[in-house]
């Protein structure tokens, strides 16, 4: 049996660090099962601490140089089980064996927030998906590895969802990024428009041009929820809930910059918390249907993740008394699954 490096009191920690600064994935964690709560709180902490490691330095490119020095080099010492003595860190490093999390996946995480750091530009939609999928993308492959939601389709969906909810908050920012001289629309979409980028940058206002692009991101990202859709269906029961949570309370981002007539410049969309509980009947029902399935390839842009996960992906399924265990309570959970289905088609 490996070694434990965290105890549980660096459970506690990264749980802490999530109450405080990540509320909304810290409340949406406990529609996940237990024995997956813990371990995506410890990935989402290391997430967060690396996060706040660049934006602390401030726009200092040696700062920032040096501070991604420090983050691949704690990344190193937890794969090689040699955490550095940190709460995140020792929690994270039981994940990755327990669950045999491609390095990959964070490396890509650290990739984006480099990018982040260079202030880079996208011209095109594929390189806005290129960003997306390392700084949101990342994160939906983690979720697909941790639940054993491995296969080429449902890592893929996983990837879909990301890249959809980054482009969402891509849509919200608009003004703020704007603001701090950062664009992340994609360049060709906002000339066709008839907007220069760099004359915008200068004077970000709101007009009907600007909305246009709104639009066309609102519905790219509503095109990779429906896809997403598929991925949820796929996951174990007990994990569509919290999933299905995040992907509607997100996508309803959408809906209210609609509702505001897509103008991200002036204020920022919110969804009022007496909207979110209105949605929640309705998404905890949907958690339970299963959507028709989409067969479409992973986006070209995060197909590297999909290929990250397949390869660390153990080729056998467990042997022994264990094993067939787990295929038993799979298949009666399966079986549990088209009942729940066949009685809401009979009312």
């Amino acid at each position: 049996m490996k070694k434990k490096h965290a105890s549980a009191a660096d459970v506690t920690a990264c749980r802490d660090l999530l109450r405080c600064g990540s509320r909304s994935f810290y409340a949406a964690s406990f529609l996940l099962p237990q024995r997956f709560r813990d371990p995506a709180m410890a990935l989402y902490a290391f997430c967060r601490i690396a996060d706040d490691a660049i934006d602390c330095v401030g726009d200092d490119p040696v700062l920032q140089a040096d501070a991604l020095e420090m983050l691949h080099d704690r990344l190193d010492r937890i794969y090689a089980g040699q955490p550095i003595d940190d709460p995140a860190d020792r929690a994270l490093a039981d994940v990755v064996v327990e669950f045999a999390m491609p390095k990959r996946l964070l490396e890509a995480l650290l990739e984006g927030f480099e990018w982040d750091a260079e202030g880079r530009r996208y011209e095109t939609i594929s390189g806005v998906y290129d960003y997306s999928a390392r700084v949101a993308g990342t994160v939906g492959a983690m979720m697909a590895a941790l639940m054993g939601a491995r296969s080429e389709a449902l890592v893929a969906r996983a990837c879909d969802l990301g890249v959809a909810m980054q482009i969402t908050n891509i849509c919200r920012d608009v003004g703020e990024d704007a603001r701090n001289g950062r664009v992340y629309l994609p360049l060709d979409w906002m000339r066709e428009a008839g907007i220069d980028p760099d004359e915008w940058l200068k004077d970000p206002v709101f007009n009907e041009a600007l909305a246009s692009v709104i639009r066309r991101m609102l519905d790219t990202a509503d095109r990779l929820y429906q896809r997403a859709d598929a991925g949820i269906a796929g996951l174990p029961m007990g994990c569509r809930a919290g999933i299905n949570a995040a992907r509607y309370l997100y996508a309803e981002i959408g809906r209210q910059l609609e509702r505001q007539g897509l103008d991200s410049i002036t204020r920022r969309a919110i969804v009022p918390p007496q909207r979110k509980l209105q949605l929640i009947a309705p998404i905890l029902g949907k958690a339970v249907l299963t959507p028709r399935q989409i067969f479409a390839p992973a986006l070209e842009e995060t197909r590297f993740l999909v290929d990250a996960v397949i390869a660390a992906t153990p080729k056998q399924a467990p042997a022994g008394v264990g094993g067939r265990v787990m295929w038993v309570l799979e298949l009666f959970e399966t079986l549990e699954e088209r009942d729940r289905a066949a009685a809401l088609e009979a009312r």
